[in-house]
């Protein structure tokens, strides 16, 4: 007996949001996307009854994983993202012998061990949280209801892992119901929140840390001061300190250049086998496979830090080589040396601009820890890309039938899957490697410069292009509201 047929019984009847028998209208998908949202923003203000003191241990990755600090969002969609890595690893080397594309009995095996492995992940990733000591439960709590703190741990477990799960199946509503999908939504709530945060806060002039334009505000009124920009500290005050202008040219270029990114292409030419006249274009984008296999690139880097942080926490005498951490800045330990530091992402300019002083560590280890990010995120970005497309039926074999089922053809060439599979792999593979490691390329660029608010560089660049790849999903889905034939052109 193969491990599907062992399985098969358990991951077919895991609950799952029941698919639309019909057509959803356009205003319903809106309707279900905009109440998913408001939940989930409702949920990230929901604290963890019983906890403590916490500590935020995905730290700078909070940006693209989504979620709250302290509440029932805990995980975020660190879970969901997890799964897919490894999903994609097995897929990928060809271990799961499941036939995803053609073969419905092993799409739903797969989207059943893919929601299995999502709640397995939240499950291990909240247990370290509450028992490795980085959320720590009340006392004062415990004693009020006459419970130990290690079963009031469990309460707070319980409430982690139960708001983990709903993120899993409020992502499936949207999915299948609303426009787009859960996780861009959550990704791009959280980055707005945190840029329109950085832009407009107000909290005092005098008190903690205000907006991009109330700091200016108080620059040309002259409550705060800052050096003459003909000196080298005026320059930095200007640039990096409360002026704060080159996160803002980083913030702007990086809006235009993805969406610059976004609208290069190259189109191929179709026509309609039986309807004369009746042509169109395939576009491979110069992003082909977006930019969300870079959520797993971070991810991935997200979990090594973890390790890295349960490792300090748990490990009293750890080796200096293997990582040493200094302080709790943010809210949580930052790796100071060994190999946890060079495997740590760039996340701002006083990371690796030693001659501010904001760093303790040596110019050349400065520049190992940015080559090492640099060709993670580059490398990664690429093969991350080709495991998207090939797993999502972007890929050149999946994109043939898809035109092939809906009647059209390269013009000047025979009408079979296989032909216009060759002309394809012309476009399709290159593309995609050069894609992903310009967004990964992008995304080191942006968090060495920094951007409005502290939103890290793959949080902008998710929320851009996100935004829009909405933009157009929702383009289209009006398109077909006002024309129902292109509706049953397209499936």
């Amino acid at each position: 007996m193969s491990w599907k047929e062992a399985a098969e019984p358990v991951l077919t009847r895991m609950p799952a949001v029941r698919r639309p028998t019909g057509h959803v209208p356009f205003r319903r998908k809106l309707g279900w996307s905009a109440g998913v949202l408001v939940l989930y923003f409702f949920l990230t203000n929901v604290g963890i009854y019983g906890m403590g003191e916490g500590q935020d241990i995905f730290g700078q990755f909070r940006t693209i994983l989504a979620g709250e600090q302290g509440s029932l969002m805990q995980v975020g969609i660190g879970p969901i993202v997890t799964a897919s890595i490894v999903l994609q690893l097995l897929g990928g080397a060809g271990l799961l012998g499941l036939d995803t594309e053609s073969n419905p009995r092993d799409q739903a095996i797969y989207q059943g061990l893919q929601k299995m492995l999502v709640i397995v992940m939240t499950a291990l990733t909240a247990l370290p949280m509450v028992f490795a000591g980085f959320l720590q439960p009340d006392p004062a709590v415990a004693a009020a209801l006459g419970l130990s703190v290690t079963a009031l741990g469990w309460i707070m477990f319980l409430q982690i892992f139960i708001g983990g799960c709903l993120i899993l199946y409020m992502d499936e509503v949207i999915s299948k119901w609303g426009v787009g999908s859960g996780i861009g939504l959550f990704i791009i709530a959280g980055v707005s929140q945190r840029l329109i945060g950085g832009f407009i806060a107000w909290s005092g002039l005098d008190a903690g840390y205000i907006g991009f334009f109330p700091r200016w505000f108080g620059i040309l009124t002259g409550r705060i001061e800052i050096g003459s920009p003909l000196t080298r500290s005026g320059l930095v005050d200007l640039f990096l300190g409360p002026g704060e202008l080159l996160a803002l040219i980083t913030t702007v270029v990086i809006f235009a250049v993805v969406v610059y990114a976004e609208s290069v292409r190259v189109e191929i030419p179709l026509s309609h086998a039986r309807v004369k006249g009746a042509r169109g274009r395939f576009p491979v984008k110069l992003i082909y496979a977006s930019v969300l296999p870079m959520i797993l690139v971070r991810a991935l880097q997200a979990n090594v830090q973890f390790m890295g942080r349960i490792l300090n926490a748990q490990w009293a005498n750890m080796p200096p080589w293997v990582g040493t951490y200094a302080g709790t800045e943010g809210g949580f330990a930052e790796p100071t040396g060994g190999l946890f530091y060079y495997l740590a992402p760039i996340y701002q300019p006083e990371d690796w601009m030693w001659w501010l002083g904001e760093t303790t560590a040596a110019p050349w280890q400065i520049m190992v820890r940015v080559s090492v990010d640099l060709t993670f995120m580059v490398i990664g970005g690429a093969i991350f890309a080709i495991f998207w497309v090939e797993t999502t039926g972007m890929g050149p074999r999946a994109t043939a039938e898809q035109i092939q089922r809906s009647g059209m053809q390269i013009p000047g060439f025979r009408q079979s899957p296989g032909v216009t599979e060759k002309v394809l792999e012309r476009y399709i593979p290159q593309v995609t490697v050069i894609g992903g490691a310009l967004v990964g390329l992008l995304a080191v660029l942006a968090n060495m410069l920094g951007a409005i608010g502290g939103v890290d560089g793959i949080g902008l660049l998710l929320t851009v292009s996100i935004t829009y790849k909405l933009y157009e999903e929702i383009a289209e889905e009006q398109m077909m509201e006002m024309h129902p034939m292109m509706r049953q052109m397209f499936g």
